[in-house]
C-alpha cells in the first residue's frame, strides 16, 4: 500500500507543487507569477500585482532593470487600456534587402512560434491560428506540415524541417513542386528552414505512434500509428554554402522571404554564414534564434538542460557576428525562448531582436497548466495530446479569443515600456536602456555585458524613420491638464 501511495503522490507531484507547495517565484519553467500574468491577460482580468515586487532584485545576479527616461520623444498615455489595440508592426521589411517578390513588413512584432499539429492537438492549433488572425500576427506551422487546422485565417510562416513534412514525395525526399503547390494554396508569407531548436538542438524529432492519427499522417505524408522520426540533419544540403544555395532556390521558386531557425552552439557556422553572405549575392532574409530555454519539444534531459546556449548569450553572439560584417540591418532577427513575458522580450529587443515568437506562453493562454506531460499524450487540458477524450474540452472559439487577448496585452506592455524609455516602438529600445545587476551594489549596461558597439541593436536610420512614421498617431500620447499661463516652454 505504501508503495502504491508513493507512486500516486509522485504522479501528481507537479500539481501539488504548483498549487500547494511552491512559492510565487520558485517553479520552473514558468513561475506562478508568470503564469498568473498570462492567465489574467488572456481572460482580460486584472493582471496587476500589488504591494511591490517579491523578486529579490538586489541579490539576484543577472537581473535585468529597464531604465525609464524622465523626458523622451514619446509620452506614455495614462489609461490602463491605452495601447491594447496597437498593432506594433516590425521595424524592418522582411525580404526587401534581397529583392524578394513577396517581401513584406510583418504586421506584429509578436508572432506565434513553431508548434506542429501532432505535438499539439488540432483544437489547439486551430485556436492559435484563429487567434493570430484576430490580432494580425504571424503563425509558424512548425515542422509537422500545414494541417487543416492552420487554415483559420492567420497568416503563416511555413517551417521546413529535416523530414520535409508537407512537401515530400512518397520516398520522403523533398519535393519542390509540392512545396510550391502548398504555399500557393495557403496564406504563407515566408519559409523557415529549421536547423535546430532550443529544446533539443542536434537531435531529430520524434512523434510517438500513439499521436500519429490518420489526419496527422495525411498532413505529413507518413504511415498512421507508427513512430514518426525526423532526421537530425537535412538531406538537401550538407554545408553552409549548400544551405545558401538552397535558400536562394526556394526564394526564386516561391518568391517568398526565406530564413533559418537555429539554436546556438558552436559559432563557426554563423561565421561561415555571414562571411558567405558578405562576399556573395546570397543570403537569408531572417534569422530565428532559439534559446536553450525553449521547451515545446520533448527531449532527453541532458539536451533539455545542458545543450545550446541560453537566449541572451546565444543571440548576442549571433547578432554580433552579423554586425561585425555590416549585415545586421539587412536581416530580420526573431527571438524565441521564454520571450512571451514582457521583461524578457524588452531585453531581446534591446539586444537587436526585431520580433519575438511565443510558444509555451501561447499554450498557457489556451489552457496549459504546466503539467509537463506533453510527451505522454496525456495532457489533461487537451493542448498537447491527440486523445479525443482530452481534446474535447478545448473549444477553439473560446481559446482563440484568449490567445488574442494575451498577444494584445503583451504588445500593449511592450509599447508602454517603450514609451517609458522615451521611444515610440520596442525595436528602438537600446542596450543602454537596460542594466544587468551583478550584485547589491553594482550593475553593468546590457551592451557592455555582451560587448556591443555603439548603434548595435537598432534598425537602420531609414527603417527607424519609417517605423516612427507608421506608429505615430496610432495611439494618443499621454498628458495631464492643459498648461497654465506660467508654464515653461
Amino acid at each position: 500500500m505504501v508503495g502504491h501511495a508513493r507512486r500516486a503522490l509522485e504522479s501528481i507531484g507537479p500539481e501539488l507543487r504548483q498549487y500547494i507547495v511552491a512559492g510565487n517565484n520558485e517553479e520552473r519553467p514558468f513561475t506562478r507569477d508568470q503564469r498568473r500574468w498570462v492567465y489574467a491577460s488572456s481572460k482580460q482580468q486584472n493582471n496587476y500585482f500589488g504591494f511591490g515586487t517579491d523578486n529579490d532584485l538586489e541579490f539576484t545576479a543577472g537581473y535585468a532593470v529597464i531604465k525609464h527616461r524622465t523626458f523622451g520623444r514619446a509620452v506614455p498615455p495614462t489609461s490602463p487600456a491605452a495601447g491594447i489595440e496597437a498593432q506594433l508592426p516590425c521595424a524592418k521589411v522582411m525580404g526587401r534587402t534581397r529583392g524578394r517578390a513577396g517581401a513584406f513588413r510583418p504586421p506584429s512584432v509578436v508572432g506565434i512560434s513553431g508548434m506542429s499539429h501532432g505535438s499539439l492537438s488540432g483544437a489547439a492549433i486551430e485556436a492559435l491560428n484563429r487567434g493570430a488572425a484576430m490580432v494580425g500576427c504571424l503563425h509558424n506551422t512548425g515542422e509537422g506540415g500545414l494541417s487543416p487546422y492552420h487554415r483559420g485565417g492567420g497568416e503563416l510562416v511555413f517551417q521546413i524541417g529535416t523530414a520535409y513534412f508537407g512537401c515530400r514525395d512518397d520516398s520522403g525526399r523533398f519535393d519542390l513542386a509540392r512545396l510550391k503547390d502548398l504555399v500557393a494554396g495557403a496564406p504563407v508569407r515566408a519559409l523557415e528552414i529549421k536547423l535546430s531548436q532550443g529544446a533539443k538542438p542536434g537531435l531529430g524529432g520524434l512523434l510517438p505512434g500513439a499521436k500519429v492519427t490518420a489526419e496527422i499522417a495525411a498532413t505529413r505524408g507518413i504511415a498512421e500509428g507508427r513512430d514518426c522520426i525526423s532526421p537530425s540533419r537535412h538531406a538537401e544540403f550538407s554545408d553552409t554554402d549548400g544551405l545558401l544555395d538552397w535558400v536562394e532556390l526556394l526564394a526564386a521558386e516561391t518568391g517568398l522571404p526565406v530564413g533559418i531557425k537555429s539554436a546556438v552552439g558552436d559559432l563557426r557556422f554563423w561565421e561561415e554564414l555571414t562571411t558567405l553572405m558578405a562576399e556573395t549575392d546570397r543570403g537569408v532574409d531572417f534569422v530565428t534564434v532559439d534559446g536553450g530555454e525553449g521547451g515545446t519539444g520533448a527531449a532527453p534531459l541532458i539536451f533539455t538542460d545542458s545543450v545550446s546556449l541560453p537566449f541572451q548569450l546565444g543571440f548576442s553572439r549571433v547578432y554580433s557576428t552579423f554586425a561585425e560584417r555590416g549585415l545586421h540591418e539587412d536581416v530580420v532577427f526573431v527571438g524565441a525562448g521564454k520571450l512571451g513575458l514582457p521583461d524578457n522580450a524588452v531585453v531581446a529587443f534591446a539586444l537587436g531582436c526585431d520580433m519575438v515568437n511565443v510558444a509555451r506562453e501561447a499554450m498557457l493562454a489556451i489552457g496549459c497548466i504546466q503539467a509537463q506531460k506533453c510527451h505522454t499524450d496525456t495532457c489533461p487540458t487537451g493542448v498537447a495530446t491527440q486523445n479525443p477524450w482530452l481534446t474535447r474540452g478545448l473549444d477553439p472559439e473560446l481559446k482563440s479569443v484568449r490567445v488574442a487577448n494575451y498577444i494584445r496585452t503583451l504588445r500593449r506592455d511592450l509599447l508602454k515600456v517603450s514609451e517609458a524609455c522615451g521611444v515610440e516602438h520596442p525595436g528602438l529600445i537600446t542596450s543602454d536602456d537596460v542594466e544587468i545587476l551583478t550584485g547589491r551594489t553594482a550593475s553593468t549596461p546590457l551592451g557592455e555585458v555582451y560587448g556591443y558597439r555603439p548603434g548595435w541593436g537598432l534598425p537602420s536610420a531609414a527603417d527607424h524613420e519609417e517605423i516612427v512614421r507608421l506608429v505615430a498617431g496610432d495611439q494618443p500620447e499621454g498628458g495631464t491638464a492643459p498648461p497654465s499661463d506660467t508654464a515653461i516652454d
